[in-house]
């Protein structure tokens, strides 16, 4: 039985518990709040702040696990840099964890291994964000170098919009790095997930593309498959391979691109692990990418991965000025499709615009009528 130690137990821990708990894992599950999804399905769990690096060595030093699977940003990555030389496996390397917890450097390492991306700067203080961001154009994104989710996210076109995204920012971000990262508004036709499977013996491996919408930076829903042509395919997956050799290790890799009516595919984001709008992958594939990312960070040998029916995926939001204890209505009714299925991640509390749950079904339309039925309300 291996031991595996989580960082982060989100919905996204939540699924890949399940997944290795078949696998016969002994899972610990760690967050900064008690009850957390993950928490509620694993062995044991751990309650504290990731960024405190003494923490996280006595808990890697406590538990001595077999693996280390980071499920968040807000982690101290250099504690699992010098884990890695001392004998412990993470996954899916330090080096990915290391690179991608924060958008300077995967950004950086992006555009040293040539691939296409969004003119961009970096700016540690506000007049240095105006400044920049007149060099880049009349609209950029501003987004925090360590977040997550869409966390303090914007488009700014004036000085005025700039200054309040600077706020937003530095109010959005995980960590203590302050600093964000300014990029030239891409007038893209679509975006897409391209989930990427690298296998310890080095093989590269794809999910088909998976379309998603954001709005406020997060992802609202997703569909596999989505409509590419074989050109954006292949440039999407040449680029994606060449990202995760370069990074290194064993598991599922969630790469984002931009894709314009031209067919040009321009790097986005990379997470090392399981993707929020991979969820669909629970209805769509034999394997959903939680049940991928288990078997190969293991090592044990991938099965033939097949998208058995087309699907889409939605959120479940708690609502604007949500807070504290709650109550979910419309469940029953979105059920009366037989088509839809449901994920509640059975957060302990809410807070505004919370992901609180998934709807997936046969069709968007289908999904997006089911999450519509169900609220998510404060009890007071």
């Amino acid at each position: 039985m291996k031991t595996i130690l989580l960082l982060g137990s989100g919905e996204l821990g939540k699924e890949l518990t399940i997944s290795l708990k078949r696998m016969g894992c002994y899972v610990i599950t760690c967050d900064s709040y008690a009850d957390a999804p993950a928490m509620q399905v694993s062995d044991q769990f751990e309650v504290f702040n990731m960024l405190d690096r003494n923490r996280l060595n006595l808990v890697i030093e406590k538990h001595k696990p077999d693996f280390i699977v980071p499920e968040v940003e807000a982690i101290e990555t250099e504690v699992l840099v010098k884990a890695e030389t001392k004998g412990y496996t993470v996954i899916p390397s330090a080096k990915a964890v290391n690179l991608t917890m924060n958008r300077d450097r995967i950004r950086d390492r992006a555009k040293d291994l040539g691939l296409k991306t969004a003119n961009f700067a970096y700016a540690e203080t506000e007049d240095e964000l105006i400044l920049e961001a007149k060099k880049i154009g009349t609209k950029v994104a501003i987004k925090p170098v360590m977040s997550s989710s869409g966390k303090g996210q914007s488009y700014a076109k004036s000085e005025i919009e700039l200054k309040n995204a600077w706020t937003f920012a530095i109010d959005g971000m995980r960590g203590n790095r302050k600093r964000v990262i300014v990029e030239e508004f891409i007038d893209f036709d679509y975006e897409i997930t391209l989930l990427t499977i690298l296998e310890k013996s080095g093989n590269v491996s794809f999910c088909d593309p998976i379309g998603h919408f954001q709005k406020r930076g997060d992802y609202q829903y997703s569909w596999q498959p989505t409509k590419c042509s074989k050109k954006v395919i292949k440039n999407a997956q040449d680029a994606a391979r060449k990202m995760v050799l370069d990074l290194g290790g064993s598991g599922i890799f969630g790469v984002e691109f931009f894709v314009t009516k031209e067919d040009e595919v321009i790097f986005s984001e990379l997470s090392p692990r399981p993707h929020d709008t991979g969820m669909v992958t629970m209805y769509t594939q034999n394997y959903s990418q939680f049940d991928i990312h288990a078997r190969v960070l293991l090592g044990m040998p991938l099965p033939e991965i097949k998208l058995l029916q087309s699907g889409a995926s939605h959120v479940i939001l708690a609502e604007e000025n949500a807070k504290g204890d709650y109550i979910i209505e419309g469940v029953e009714k979105a059920l009366e499709d037989k088509s839809v299925n449901i994920r509640i991640f059975g957060k302990p509390f809410l807070k505004s615009y919370r992901r609180m749950g998934v709807v997936l079904a046969a069709s968007l339309e289908k999904a997006k009528n089911a999450a519509n039925m169900i609220k998510v309300k404060s009890k007071t």
